[in-house]
């Protein structure tokens, strides 16, 4: 077995430019997609994936205020990784966020935002209400590649030592709140099976087809997006597409910590 997670292979990298058809199809599917299930205002903070900013989350909050929530983009420029700044800034976006309704938050992560979002629910359990990550690398560890990790090394000098990871996100204690990671096998960027949680009552693994860079405007996972939001508070329960949408929803993995590299084991 090998001792690290691998990027995607080259070709599947270069199919990401079909994050550019996605995002014409959500344009295209607006009028449906305004009829996904509405919310109850509560507040959503939605975090961008790396080197990527507020602009790349904007179609995705807008459609989300139209179903009636609050939403909140981070207001920290683009993702250029865990600085100090960004760290710090996540939490005081999160505090304020929680203040201004006295709710708790809901966090919509992509990529690297989502592993930011699970961060923040661990540290302020109180303060968030459930967590969707999408494309996000989650079992990642620094020993593990993508195929960002150029960017990501010329930008590592500027993030914090604390948050460099040698322990896979498995090994630590699970998030006490309900969980979602929506994934595609075709991600051109991290690795589909980095992006896997373990399934329990309260968290879950959501397939979908489509690219790394595209998550954010792909109709299914929007579709997932909604309707996870929409349960009311105490009554979260796994996704469960209708009928009729099944074609869009491939059978989901489930994490299996004795296939993790071995440099998994803490």
């Amino acid at each position: 077995m090998s001792d690290k997670i691998s990027a995607p292979p080259p070709w599947m990298a270069a199919l990401e430019v079909r994050a550019l058809g996605e995002r014409a199809q959500m344009s295209a599917m607006l009028p449906l997609l305004r009829r996904l299930p509405t919310g109850d205002g509560h507040p959503v903070l939605v975090l961008p994936g790396f080197s990527a900013s507020d602009r790349s989350t904007d179609p995705l909050r807008n459609l989300l205020r139209r179903l009636d929530y609050r939403t909140y983009g981070w207001g920290l420029g683009v993702n250029v990784g865990p600085t100090r700044q960004i760290l710090e800034g996540l939490v005081q976006k999160l505090d304020r966020a929680f203040l201004r309704r006295e709710e708790p938050v809901s966090i919509v992560g992509w990529s690297l935002g989502g592993i930011y979002a699970r961060e923040l629910a661990r540290s302020r359990p109180d303060m968030v209400r459930q967590v969707i990550t999408l494309g996000s690398p989650i079992q990642m560890i620094e020993a593990d590649s993508s195929s960002a990790q150029p960017m990501w090394e010329a930008m590592s000098r500027y993030h914090s030592p604390g948050f460099r990871r040698a322990m896979r996100d498995v090994h630590r204690p699970p998030l006490t709140i309900p969980n979602t990671s929506i994934y595609s096998r075709t991600d051109g960027v991290v690795s589909w099976q980095a992006c896997l949680v373990e399934r329990t009552a309260t968290s879950e693994n959501v397939r979908v087809f489509g690219s790394h860079c595209g998550l954010g405007f792909n109709a299914a996972a929007i579709t997932v997006i909604a309707d996870r939001l929409a349960q009311p508070v105490g009554t979260w329960s796994h996704f469960s597409p209708p009928w009729y949408l099944r074609g869009a929803f491939p059978p989901a993995t489930d994490l299996d910590p004795e296939r993790l590299p071995v440099s998994a084991v803490a």
